[in-house]
């Protein structure tokens, strides 16, 4: 299946320039002085211990934070001259995020936690319901479409998060620590779930502390160490 809202336009999906976040006066940068470019259909892993500046890049990304200077740029949309309104359009047009914890609605079947972000953004039902069950069938759990999260695995309730983090067709898969929270063999199987949603096209950017996520997943690392980017590593082939 490779039709489910990967970009096929050749390009950068992310272009940062120069960019520098301080949270405190005469602290250091949480980012410092960063440029990165990310190609569409790459896979990103973005390494490195706490306080590196793994999660102020992912939240700029998102549009949850702003730089102090410098551009950040996604599919094409100047994130960090958006308004909050825009903000959180942006977020729920172009960017899709999977969390270490899955943050699904336990009072919310799983069909209606995929449906939620089609509804918040308009979508006429038929076409979201279409767009659900192509998602769930693609992502192999179908067979739970009418259960509620608490009866599902770690690794069913990611895949849920994944279908729902796709409903709107986003260019930009965000992932924080997706296998944070799993065991090992759920881990495995969200592992593999990430690489074929890149081999299918999907851009990702995924934020991680698992060496063994990011070489099963990336096309590409970075590893961050005091908000700069110390290594720029291309993957084996796959």
């Amino acid at each position: 299946m490779r039709q489910h809202g990967v970009p096929t336009a050749a390009g950068d999906v992310i272009r940062l320039d120069g960019v520098t976040r301080t949270y405190q006066t005469g602290a250091p940068p949480a980012l410092a002085n960063v440029s990165l470019a990310v190609a569409a259909g790459e896979a990103l892993a973005v390494l490195g211990p706490s306080g590196s500046g793994k999660s102020t890049l992912l939240n700029l990304l998102a549009g949850l934070d702003k730089p102090t200077s410098g551009q950040v740029t996604v599919d094409g949309v100047r994130v960090d001259t958006l308004s909050e309104a825009a903000s959180a359009r942006y977020r729920r047009e172009r960017i899709g995020m999977v969390f270490q914890f899955f943050n699904l609605l336990d009072d919310l079947t799983v069909l209606d936690n995929v449906l939620l972000p089609a509804q918040l953004a308009g979508m006429p039902s038929k076409r979201a319901q279409a767009r659900a069950t192509e998602l769930l069938s693609y992502l192999r759990i179908d067979r739970h479409t009418r259960a509620y999260p608490g009866r599902l695995s770690g690794g069913e309730r990611q895949r849920v998060a994944v279908a729902r983090a796709l409903m709107n067709r986003p260019p930009l898969l965000l992932a924080d620590e997706p296998t944070g929270a799993l065991d090992t063999a759920s881990g495995h199987e969200v592992r593999n779930l990430l690489a074929q949603l890149n081999q299918d096209g999907q851009t990702i950017v995924l934020v991680t502390h698992d060496t063994t996520l990011a070489e099963a997943c990336a096309t590409r690392t970075i590893e961050l160490t005091d908000g700069r980017i110390r290594r720029d590593t291309a993957a084996v082939a796959r």
